[in-house]
């Protein structure tokens, strides 16, 4: 019955807001709006999607989901674009085995978006 997962949502309630996502997600992490209309856009992670509305009003928080990772092939040098495009690394690239069944190798690092939003880089090892 469920195939997988289609997207995540956010908001941003000002246009200079909206344009700092655009520059984020477009020109920084090369991604691509596959969709806009009035009041959103969504862009395409190339196997889910990002949506954004920018209709939205108030303060960010933080709420039930800590973050959203993204799969990269290289997490030293995402991580490095978003830091030169002067957005925080809060957690630098790393290695972690995560102690499952069977055990979990993947590399990691995370960035504040510019919604204030915790992003993962994630691979797989």
């Amino acid at each position: 019955m469920i195939k997988g997962m289609h997207h995540i949502s956010m908001k941003c309630g000002t246009e200079a807001e909206l344009c700092r996502v655009k520059d984020f997600y477009i020109r920084v992490l090369g991604l691509r709006i596959c969709r806009e209309w009035p009041n959103g856009i969504m862009i395409d992670t190339g196997n889910g999607l990002i949506e954004i509305f920018t209709d939205a009003e108030g303060e960010h928080s933080l709420g039930v989901i800590r973050h959203f990772a993204l799969l990269t092939d290289d997490v030293d040098g995402t991580a490095a674009k978003v830091k030169s495009a002067g957005y925080e690394v809060f957690v630098e690239p790393n290695d972690k085995v995560i102690p499952s069944e069977p055990e979990y190798p993947i590399r990691m690092a995370f960035c504040y978006g510019p919604l204030g939003e915790q992003i993962e880089f994630f691979a797989e090892r």
